[in-house]
Formats: C-alpha cells, structure tokens, sequence
C-alpha cells in the first residue's frame, strides 16, 4: 500500500529505510523524499516507525563508534555550545 502518493513510497519501502536504520520521519524523508512534499503521509510514517527500537539509536546507546562519533554527533561537528560561544566572536570580527 503507498504511503506517499506524492513520491510513489509504499509501506515496506518505509519499512526498508527503518530496518537500515531511519528512526524518525525526518530521516525518512531524507532517505526518501516521503513527507517532503503535501505533509499528508507523516503521521502514516509516525505510524508505521511506532515507538519500536531503533537499531542506531541502540547502538549509540551502547556506545558504538561506527560511522556516528561518541556522543551522537556526527565526525567532525562541534557540540551546540561551543558553536554557540564561539558565535559572538565571529560575529564582530565579520563587522
């Protein structure tokens, strides 16, 4: 059955993208495009993801490097407060 009339995505395609490990609507969409373009399916998304596990997630959990770095961030980001503090500098050296 489709889920997504919009992009032609059916419910075991959602299924497929959640096995391989899209836990939210957002990375479905990303996988996808499903959601991306009248909003009509994301609850049906919402559905079908359930409030199961979610095999990255678990694997963040348990401390999996992998392609995530520790502390779920992805290689080579800063955390949000550091980007942050370092915001005002870069500000007044633009001005």
């Amino acid at each position: 059955m489709y889920v997504c009339s919009c992009f032609g995505i059916t419910e075991q395609q959602v299924r497929d993208h959640a096995d391989t490990g899209a836990c939210t609507p957002r990375e479905i969409a990303s996988a996808c495009k499903a959601g991306t373009d009248c909003g009509n399916c994301v609850r049906r998304i919402q559905a079908l993801l359930g409030r199961g596990s979610c095999p990255r997630r678990a694997l963040i959990d348990n401390g999996a490097s992998g392609p995530l770095a520790p502390e779920g961030r992805a290689p080579g980001s800063q955390p949000v407060a550091e980007v942050a503090a370092a915001a005002p500098a870069a500000l007044s050296e633009a001005a």
